[in-house]
């Protein structure tokens, strides 16, 4: 009988969800996964706006779920924008916590049409400006920007599992990482 490994994602977006059990399936193969999302508050606007702000919200997410819910572990992942000197993106940050270690990790940049990224400066949220460029209907809980920018090469759930893979070094190599 596999043991079961339970996990809270500060999200009821399948995206999220099912990027999180795909990483934890990966590195525990030996494990049942069981993937729960729960609505976790950011703290930080609905669409946040540099890397500061979008990690806190992530970081959120997490200490939300750790105080409100019993796991073996939790993530959240939360998607930002910045105006870097080299142009408008898009990215996501991600966090990942048990009892003793948090992690915290980073997608890719994904550049924006400078357009897009004045309109979230305007207060709008980029799953919603995607939808309006692409005629297309909740994008954000499908491929998202990432899918429709990279003509569905990449997708929003392709970049989270690549930031949490990434992000879950820590708990391979805990005696490196807690020294």
């Amino acid at each position: 009988m596999k043991q079961t490994l339970r996990v809270i994602v500060g999200s009821k977006n399948p995206v999220k969800i099912n990027a999180a059990k795909h990483v934890f399936s990966l590195y525990f193969p030996h494990h049942t996964i069981e993937c729960k999302g729960e609505d976790a508050p950011s703290g930080v606007p609905d669409q946040p706006l540099g890397e500061d702000e979008t990690r806190i919200g992530a970081e959120n997410r997490v200490k939300y779920c750790q105080d409100h819910f019993d796991a073996d572990f939790y993530t959240a992942m939360e998607g930002g924008a910045e105006q870097f000197s080299y142009g408008a993106a898009t990215f996501a940050f991600v966090v990942i916590a048990n009892k003793q270690q948090f992690s915290v990790g980073r997608s890719s940049n994904l550049p924006l049409p400078q357009p897009f990224y004045d309109a979230l400066l305007a207060g709008k949220e980029l799953g919603d400006v995607m939808d309006e460029a692409f005629n297309t209907v909740n994008i954000k809980q499908q491929g998202g920007a990432i899918g429709l920018l990279t003509n569905h090469l990449a997708t929003r759930e392709s970049t989270y599992v690549q930031a949490l893979t990434l992000a879950m070094a820590p708990f391979s190599h805990p005696t490196l990482f807690n020294q």
